[in-house]
């Protein structure tokens, strides 16, 4: 059994990459299966190495939704504990049907200038030449 001192020391994958890579493209209902394919130690260290990428965060979720509380604890320490309720509250909130929230971009400005005056005022030429 890897420490999780080794795993954050190392920052590797505790699976294959093919195996992560099926995980990140399966579906909400083809994932379970791939995920109870890990082993349950294994499955937490992975649960963790997810979290720490913010582009797995969604992944991490729904493997530490079918870790324990223990295991992801014992690897994880307070992140553990953390992700496990995050997975828990992720498991009870309803279902968004699968699809991904859209990105909107703003279409205002990020801030108002307020516009400069060009003409320049006696005071500040009697300042310039004293």
């Amino acid at each position: 059994m890897w420490s999780s001192r080794d795993a954050f020391e190392n920052d590797f994958c505790p699976v294959k990459d093919d195996l992560l890579g099926a995980m990140y493209r399966a579906s909400e209902h083809g994932l379970p299966q791939l995920v109870a394919s890990v082993a349950p130690d294994v499955r937490a260290m992975l649960a963790l190495f997810c979290y720490h990428r913010s582009h797995l965060h969604a992944l991490a979720l729904s493997i530490a939704a079918s870790c324990t509380e223990r295991d992801l604890i014992a690897l994880g320490g307070r992140v553990g504990s953390t992700l496990f309720a995050l997975a828990r509250e992720t498991r009870q909130a309803p279902s968004s049907n699968g699809q991904r929230k859209g990105i909107t971009l703003s279409t205002k400005p990020l801030s108002a200038f307020k516009p400069l005056d060009d003409e320049v005022d006696d005071e500040d030429v009697a300042l310039v030449t004293a």
